[in-house]
C-alpha cells in the first residue's frame, strides 16, 4: 500500500509515511475511494453533466442564479437530463473555484430555500426572460 519512499508533510517535516503512521487510515480510504468512485463516473462519461459559469456579480452579492424557466417554459435545472450539475465561479474572467452537486439534490435545495423564503426569484438572462433563483453560497450545505 505504501511504497518505498512515500513521504508527508508534519509540522514543517517530510516523515516516512508507513502503515502504522495514521490509526484509522482504513476508514479514512474507505471514505476517500467513495469520492473517487464519484469522481471517476462523472470524469468518464458515466454520468451526464450540466455546466454552469456564473460572472463576476456572485462576489459581491454571494448568490449562485440557477435557471429554472425561460419564456415562460421550464428550462435550466428543471429540465437538463444531467445527474450532476458544475456550478463554476469566475471574476474578471478567470475561474476561481466551484460547485459540484447530485442534480436532484440541488433541486431539493432550491425547494427547500424556496419554502422557507431563503431565496430570491429574480429575472434575467438575455432580455430578462429567464426565471432565476438565487441561492445564497453560505445555505448551499446546510
Amino acid at each position: 500500500m505504501f511504497g518505498e519512499g512515500s513521504y508527508i508533510l508534519r509540522k514543517g517535516e517530510w516523515m516516512p509515511l508507513t502503515e502504522g503512521y495514521c490509526k484509522g487510515f482504513d476508514i479514512d480510504l474507505e471514505f476517500g475511494k467513495m469520492g473517487e468512485k464519484f469522481t471517476q463516473q462523472v470524469f468518464e462519461g458515466n454520468s451526464k453533466v450540466e455546466v454552469k459559469t456564473e460572472r463576476d456579480i456572485w462576489k459581491t452579492t454571494g448568490n449562485i442564479a440557477i435557471e429554472l424557466r425561460c419564456n415562460g417554459k421550464p428550462s435550466g435545472i428543471s429540465t437538463t437530463e444531467s445527474s450532476v450539475w458544475v456550478h463554476l465561479l469566475a471574476h474578471k474572467g478567470v475561474i476561481k473555484g466551484g460547485f459540484l452537486f447530485k442534480v436532484d439534490k440541488l433541486k431539493e435545495k432550491i425547494k427547500k430555500l424556496h419554502k422557507s423564503g431563503g431565496l430570491k426569484m429574480v429575472m434575467g438572462g438575455d432580455d430578462n426572460l429567464s426565471q432565476m433563483a438565487l441561492l445564497p453560497i453560505k445555505e448551499l450545505w446546510d
